[in-house]
């Protein structure tokens, strides 16, 4: 790969971290459709997304959680159902003509929920989930996470919304923890695929370290990202295309 190609993927990585991390996520889906845009071979997808999604996650989490937004009644059922799930779902390695057109789902859904309007619980309105409820929900987003390189935010939040169990804040602070725990899960559920980290990671690294202080800026502050996020949900819809349809 030539150092035009690496720091043209850097950068649009680093806005992919941007625009996530405003709301809360990690950017595991920007970063997948990046590289399927530029044709990384998905042996090295999977592994680069995870290691990204801790990095860019431990810091999004710390400064959602410093910010008093971040509650843990509601978020441990979740991820007491997810770890286990990511961490076998990270163990599977399921081969490219499997693995493309399953990211590219991930991908296409994330897009479309990326470019629909987001509903908004009211104060009046939240109430918290059942326990058994919240585990079987971590526990699906858990498994797609591990099988995918992905941490599960752009699933969890709207699952948060639609129900009424947080506030977009809440929702924004619980997806960063569980994207935190589910990475890791997946990442530890196949340490073997660390051997095929990219030698040009810690450019990627570089670059969402950057994106990741500007978006949490951004959501910490409440300043609006939503045009932003609806241009990166396009991008999702297209690599997600790619990814099946070539």
């Amino acid at each position: 790969m030539d150092s035009q190609t690496i720091l043209t993927i850097a950068l649009l990585m680093g806005l992919g971290a941007a625009l996530y991390t405003a709301v809360g996520h990690a950017g595991a889906s920007a970063y997948l459709a990046i590289m399927a845009l530029f044709s990384v071979a998905p042996a090295t997808m999977k592994p680069t997304a995870l290691v990204l999604n801790i990095l860019v996650a431990t810091f999004t989490s710390f400064r959602f959680i410093r910010a008093g937004q971040f509650d843990l009644r509601l978020a441990w059922p979740f991820i007491a159902g997810a770890v286990p799930l990511a961490f076998l779902g990270g163990s599977i390695h399921l081969p490219g003509e499997a693995y493309r057109p399953l990211v590219g789902g991930v991908l296409l859904l994330a897009g479309v929920r990326l470019l629909w309007p987001r509903p908004l619980a009211k104060q009046a309105e939240i109430g918290r989930p059942p326990v058994w409820a919240a585990l079987a929900s971590g526990a699906g987003v858990g498994l797609l996470s591990g099988l995918t390189g992905t941490g599960g935010g752009i699933f969890l939040s709207p699952i948060l919304l639609f129900f009424g169990w947080a506030l977009p804040r809440q929702a924004s602070a619980t997806a960063a923890v569980f994207i935190l725990c589910n990475s890791v899960a997946g990442l530890a559920g196949n340490l073997s695929s660390v051997g095929r980290l990219p030698a040009e990671l810690p450019y990627y690294i570089a670059a969402v370290a950057v994106g990741a202080v500007i978006g949490t800026s951004l959501g910490v502050r409440r300043l609006p990202a939503g045009r932003l996020l609806q241009l990166l949900g396009v991008v999702l819809l297209i690599a997600g295309g790619k990814l099946i349809f070539t």
